[in-house]
Order: C-alpha cells, then sequence, then structure tokens
C-alpha cells in the first residue's frame, strides 16, 4: 500500500503475513526503533546535511517537512555516489563546501522511502529490510515520522542477547 505526500511516494511496510511466531524477534518495532530520530528540512543545504550526518553519527536521514511529515531519505550511500560522480574533488576544501552549501538536500533526497509503523512486528520489519535491500525504515505513524530502525539496531539486539 502507499499514500502519496508531496510528491513523495511512502511505501507501507507490508512483508510477510500476521503475527510472527514467538521467539527472538516477536516484538513490535517501537519496542526497537530509535524514539530521537535526526532529521533535517528539503531546504537544509548539503553542508548541513554532511555536518549533522557526521556530528550525531548516522548513516540515515529522514527528511521531514514542517510538520515533520516524512518527505524523503538521504543515505550515506547517496551522498557517496554523489561525490564519486561529481568533478568536486579537484577542488579545494574551501570550494568544495562552498558548492555543497549552494544545494538543498530536496535535490538529492530519495522520495520513494519504504516505511513501517511502531505497531508492526520485528519480522516485517527485517523482511523488509532485506527483501527491498535497505539499511533503514523510517517509523511513521501516517506520514509524521515517530521513529527509525536500522540493521544497525538489529545487530546490537542480536548482541545483547548473546
Amino acid at each position: 500500500m502507499a499514500a502519496r505526500t508531496s510528491g513523495t511516494e511512502i511505501r507501507k511496510g507490508t512483508a510477510g503475513a500476521g503475527m510472527p511466531p514467538p521467539g527472538r524477534f516477536g516484538k513490535a518495532v517501537r519496542d526497537l526503533m530509535t524514539n530521537e530520530v535526526v532529521s533535517l528540512s528539503p531546504l537544509d543545504d548539503l553542508t548541513e546535511l554532511l555536518d549533522r550526518m557526521a556530528d550525531e553519527h548516522v548513516r540515515h536521514m529522514p527528511i521531514v517537512d514542517r510538520d515533520g511529515d516524512l518527505v524523503g531519505l538521504v543515505t550515506e550511500r547517496s551522498l557517496a555516489q554523489i561525490a564519486l560522480s561529481s568533478d568536486a574533488g579537484e577542488l579545494t576544501l574551501s570550494a568544495q563546501r562552498e558548492l555543497l552549501r549552494r544545494r538543498r538536500i530536496r535535490e538529492i533526497m530519495t522520495t520513494e522511502v519504504d516505511t513501517i509503523e511502531p505497531d508492526q512486528s520485528l519480522r516485517e520489519a527485517a523482511e523488509l529490510l532485506l527483501e527491498n535491500k535497505v539499511g533503514c525504515l523510517p517509523v511513521v505513524e501516517g506520514t509524521h515520522v515517530v521513529g527509525i530502525l536500522t540493521e544497525s539496531d538489529f545487530v546490537r539486539r542480536f548482541l545483547e542477547r548473546e
């Protein structure tokens, strides 16, 4: 099922069927997600994006509108692809930052974003991450971002249980 919001396709998670069997991943997304999500606006510039991702040590940045509704996503991988596809590497660092300062997040963000809701099962979330080959799922209620779930959250949970 997909919902359209200001040109952004938010793909609701629908992997698997029914409730997961009891066991390791028998809890809801809300039990594992990160509640305090670092996010930016599509109007912010790329230097702000790079600096925030580095400062917060995150590889995925949800992009939200003024109301906190998801409008896109930027990943560390997509940023690396942009860097590799430009001639910015030949510029001085200050010239590179000036070039990034002139570009807006809306120019590079992905607008087709797989999402999941907080009450869905962790099994469904894990299946979505694997099936769609994504590293994170913004957690939404409607289109409002309430958390984020990443592959690292699953690894952390596994290590805590060992």
